[in-house]
């Protein structure tokens, strides 16, 4: 057989090597495989709630039956207060904003468990995963809000009192992308781990569950202690879920502050996770 030598002629436009240095992120690959990060979020998207008989309106059903849940056992029966807002409006609130958050957590957190087949057998770079439930969990949390927003017409339209702050309205988009951010950095994190310690998959469903009475989603920052508050103030969800309360019900504790210290904690949080994971997926088909 004739042995075809490369010449200088040919060129390449990716070069796939197994090692590469640990802060080489390859964010620009990302942006060439954008394509395929929009199908995986279609495909995240409506695989979801496929052959269902309800179809997208779990979407809403889930956040308003759990809602309706927290009003009774909390508001009703606990009586917890809402800063004086109606219970069923202050509930909600804190449901749709965590439940985008804690979403995001528990699907990246199993990146590379989930997806060990697809990546072992086609190359791409393995942040489109993450970076794909960020954005269909986008398009839940825009629908669940947009019904959150409906209640909060109907409630001012019955003459109860509340206050938009238009300012703050406007700084939600930053808001969410805190808690994507959030989300991402911790979900990569722990996906990084759980690649040799498959026990953190367990303990993320019950961690998140622990870490939602550790943010004011139940009760308002007002109603602690406050030798007590720094502690809640030292989850970096707790700014955020205040922020949007007070922005969309005129409500809540807004500290600039503490704020900024989310939007640190999540920029930490976002590069330690990239780095981790950067050097897990050169290695992880070993030991996954």
């Amino acid at each position: 057989m004739e042995k075809i030598s490369p010449t200088s002629e040919e060129s390449w436009d990716m070069i796939i090597q197994a090692q590469r240095g640990l802060f080489d992120l390859r964010l620009g690959e990302l942006w060439k495989y954008r394509d395929l990060v929009l199908l995986f979020v279609r495909r995240d998207f409506v695989s979801v709630y496929k052959q269902t008989i309800l179809g997208p309106l779990w979407y809403l059903i889930q956040p308003l039956l759990t809602t309706l849940t927290f009003t009774v056992i909390f508001g009703q029966i606990a009586s917890l207060p809402t800063d004086g807002l109606p219970q069923f409006l202050f509930y909600m609130s804190g449901t749709v904003v965590w439940g985008y958050f804690a979403e995001c957590l528990n699907k990246t957190s199993n990146t590379f468990v989930q997806n060990a087949n697809l990546f072992g057998k086609v190359y791409f770079p393995r942040m489109a995963v993450p970076v794909s439930i960020l954005l269909s969990n986008l398009v839940t949390f825009l629908i669940q809000f947009g019904m959150f927003l409906a209640f909060v017409a109907f409630f001012a339209l019955s003459g109860t009192p509340i206050v938009l702050n238009w300012l703050w309205i406007a700084l939600s988009p930053l808001l969410m992308a805190m808690m994507a951010g959030l989300g991402l950095g911790f979900g990569i994190i722990i996906s990084s781990l759980t690649t040799k310690y498959r026990d953190l998959r367990f303990l993320v469903q019950f961690g998140v569950q622990l870490l939602m009475y550790a943010t004011p989603v139940i009760y308002p920052v007002s109603s602690i202690p406050e030798r007590f508050q720094w502690i809640i103030q030292a989850n970096p969800m707790t700014p955020i879920v205040e922020a949007f309360r007070y922005a969309f019900l005129g409500a809540g504790t807004v500290d600039l502050g503490h704020l900024l210290y989310s939007f640190g904690f999540m920029l930490v949080v976002v590069f330690v996770g990239a780095v981790i994971f950067n050097r897990v997926e050169q290695t992880f088909m070993d030991t996954v």
